[in-house]
């Protein structure tokens, strides 16, 4: 994906949504980009949406869902670029039998979405590498030969286990509820796993803006740690002249504010549990849109904070552990806490605008973004750059 998306009009006429699709090792293999027309009436240049596309995923791959029949006519008619999959509803294939089987002589990937209403033909079923089927309607019946099946409409863990249970290839949707874990939840522990410890004691430490030494004294408690520090610090993608060599030579390169926000990073995504990697995935993107969401504030730290709070929003999850609780050992500003533990303060709008980017609703979208004041073009090219960079990140 491209961090540097142009700016294109037909964003601030449609809601956009994300989430992933998961195989059964949990492994995310990609995004599905969800378009929603704000006005199912508003007639779309299918051009400048195919632009819009092609510029904001040059590269990895992604399932572009277009819930308007006359965009997606256009795309079949001139579709994006090869590595980005195409969703089509059943009802629409037989209308577009000819287009169909041209895209998939030209190399397009298709995903069918939905059950025909008659057996397709074989070459057309051959032009589609997934079908995808909503778990609830399906759960009475077997699912049906032909592509590889993909089940969507689901949250939560329990949910994702049933769909790959039942003969799913990979799910689309999140594999964590939006549910808070409840104080009972958590009762049995009272501590921050053993391995993320020396994280949370160094959070603990700048926090309380302890000196050099005594940061450096705890980082060499953990040489995992140290090793990833420093291979960030001398990444490509941290841009130094230089090689740093030395834990103190990089806590003083980073300075306090992004040492704390890679701690909070590495907090999140430490994890060794395979089955958290999707809820991994959801965290991190949290944090990037909520600080692209904040671009317009002059106050850098409450950017920050906007980041850790997206960051944060699934943690509870990840170490089972009540926000309540957990928040008492992890240092947090405290508006971070009043939206994540309260569910209130001047964050709590933003998380509520990402949540609704996730559950891929139009409604929830558009009541957020009116309580913010945010346009949607404003709030859409946040979601591009943020998924841009989260794939830069990964």
């Amino acid at each position: 994906m491209s961090s540097n998306t142009s700016t294109h009009p037909i964003l601030g006429n449609l809601a956009l949504g994300y989430a992933p699709m998961i195989d059964a090792q949990r492994q995310v293999l990609a995004t599905r980009l969800t378009l929603m027309p704000l006005r199912p009436d508003a007639r779309l240049p299918a051009a400048e949406l195919k632009a819009a596309i092609d510029e904001a995923w040059p590269t990895g791959t992604a399932v572009i869902s277009v819930l308007n029949e006359a965009l997606l006519d256009g795309l079949l008619a001139d579709p994006p670029a090869k590595h980005l999959m195409l969703e089509v509803p059943a009802f629409m294939v037989a209308d577009h039998a000819q287009a169909l089987l041209d895209l998939r002589r030209a190399g397009h990937t298709l995903l069918l979405k939905g059950r025909p209403l008659q057996a397709l033909a074989p070459e057309l079923q051959a032009c589609f590498k997934y079908q995808m089927l909503e778990l609830d309607d399906d759960r009475q019946q077997p699912l049906p030969p032909g592509p590889a099946k993909l089940l969507t409409g689901m949250r939560g863990a329990e949910a994702v286990d049933e769909a790959f249970k039942r003969g799913a290839s990979a799910v689309l949707g999140w594999s964590v509820s939006d549910e808070p874990l409840e104080a009972a939840a958590g009762a049995a522990r009272s501590e921050v796993q053993a391995d993320l410890q020396v994280i949370v004691q160094l959070m603990s430490q700048v926090d309380q803006g302890e000196d050099i030494d005594k940061l450096e004294a705890t980082l060499k408690r953990d040489p995992s740690l140290a090793f990833k520090l420093l291979r960030y610090m001398n990444s490509a993608a941290f841009g130094l002249s230089v090689e740093v060599s030395s834990f103190r030579h990089a806590i003083m390169l980073l300075g306090m504010a992004r040492l704390k926000r890679w701690l909070a990073l590495l907090l999140t995504t430490a994890s060794k549990d395979h089955a958290l990697r999707p809820v991994m995935y959801g965290a991190l993107r949290r944090g990037l849109l909520m600080e692209e969401l904040a671009q317009s504030m002059d106050d850098r730290e409450m950017r920050d904070e906007m980041f850790i709070c997206g960051l944060f929003s699934l943690l509870d999850h990840m170490l089972k552990q009540p926000f309540a609780r957990l928040l008492q050992s992890i240092p947090v500003p405290e508006r971070v806490r009043q939206a994540l533990v309260e569910g209130s303060g001047p964050y709590r709008p933003y998380l509520d605008l990402v949540r609704a980017i996730e559950a891929e609703s139009g409604f929830d979208y558009r009541h957020a973004a009116e309580q913010l004041m945010l346009g949607a073009e404003e709030i859409n090219h946040a979601v591009l750059r943020a998924l841009a960079k989260a794939g830069q990140l990964e």
